[in-house]
């Protein structure tokens, strides 16, 4: 009896001492807790001492930690195990992207962290003139740091790319819209040439059945057009008449006789166009071939384009340089000699 009652005493003294050890331990958890917590915030809402505006690129496929490590080493953050740590715990972790960020004096790590979560990368403006062909295009991206142009040239001609957006020839040469694009660094090539073809294909249909024009001319025809009259003149007022010209000589069966197409199809065109590279017979050499060449020579912009569709009603065959940056236009070969004796072999 007496040993029942001592057990009892000695069951109840450890349960207490267990209770007394469990509730100190959830302090000391608690206070452990509440430390974490009151540093990490401090850490996420204490401003970076950047001390002027950093740009600094992710490159595709980079971890967490070697998010971090590229941050610390740039400047953006102080090294150390806390931008990581407020990465997972916000759940943030599994959403950062890539590209290129320019993070500013007075930003938080959470601010950061935020940034690179919603993907907030710098945007490049990337001009891309009218009546660039595809070799002048992937040198503007290349020396831009988007790519190599070999790269951009292999895209251009990628019969997978070309059968997927519907384009009939063997290159996407003329499909490519001149336009400001706004680009990231990292950006895939194929996103920039996808780009490019998704502006093309918007402006032809704003422009409506490219099949509606005076010739009848196809859709693929009247981009190859439009490109030696983006590449024949730079004044846009006079597009319209040199599309007609174009119009009025196919309409009567004569060659175009254009220099810009001969130039395209030269292998090593070196800047002066020779009476040899007017012999010589390319797909391209519209003074020894008839009607248009095979494609377009160049990519036009929407006023070439329209000047095809819709051209100044002229009986012009002729135009020579008047080398102001406009043309002479001719209804006949004996005016148009005169011209050319004018304006570009000194005769009065």
């Amino acid at each position: 009896m007496g040993q029942g009652r001592g057990v009892r005493k000695k069951g109840k003294h450890l349960s207490k001492t267990i209770r007394r050890l469990a509730v100190w331990l959830c302090g000391v958890a608690f206070l452990a807790l509440a430390g974490f917590g009151l540093w990490l915030w401090s850490y996420a809402v204490t401003p970076m001492p950047m001390r002027s505006e950093l740009q600094v690129l992710i490159p595709p496929k980079t971890s967490l930690a070697g998010i971090a490590r590229i941050l610390a080493e740039k400047g953006v953050i102080p090294p150390g195990r806390g931008f990581y740590v407020l990465a997972r715990v916000s759940r943030l972790s599994q959403r950062l992207q890539a590209g290129e960020y320019r993070f500013s004096p007075g930003q938080t790590p959470y601010h950061i962290l935020r940034a690179l979560a919603a993907g907030a990368t710098v945007r490049w403006s990337v001009t891309i003139p009218e009546g660039s062909n595809i070799y002048q295009l992937a040198d503007i991206l290349s020396q831009g740091g988007w790519g190599e142009r070999e790269l951009f040239l292999e895209l251009a001609r990628d019969p997978e790319i070309i059968a997927r957006h519907g384009v009939r020839a063997a290159s996407l040469e003329g499909y490519l819209f001149p336009d400001t694009y706004q680009l990231v660094r990292g950006q895939n090539p194929r996103e920039i040439i996808a780009l490019m073809l998704e502006r093309g294909r918007q402006v032809r249909q704003e422009l409506g059945d490219l099949r509606d024009n005076p010739l009848g001319l196809t859709p693929h025809e009247v981009l190859t057009l439009a490109s030696i009259v983006e590449k024949e003149t730079a004044a846009p007022e006079e597009r319209p008449l040199i599309a007609q010209v174009f119009l009025n000589r196919l309409r009567q069966g004569m060659r175009l006789q254009t220099d810009p197409t001969v130039i395209y199809g030269l292998a090593d065109f070196n800047g002066n166009l020779t009476r040899k590279d007017l012999q010589t017979l390319t797909p391209y050499n519209t003074y020894l071939i008839n009607g248009l060449p095979p494609g377009p020579i160049a990519n036009p912009g929407r006023a070439a384009i329209v000047a095809v569709l819709h051209p100044a009603p002229a009986p012009y065959l002729y135009f020579v340089s008047k080398n102001d940056g406009t043309h002479y236009f001719s209804n006949d070969l004996a005016e148009h000699n005169r011209a050319v004796l004018k304006y570009q072999k000194g005769g009065s």
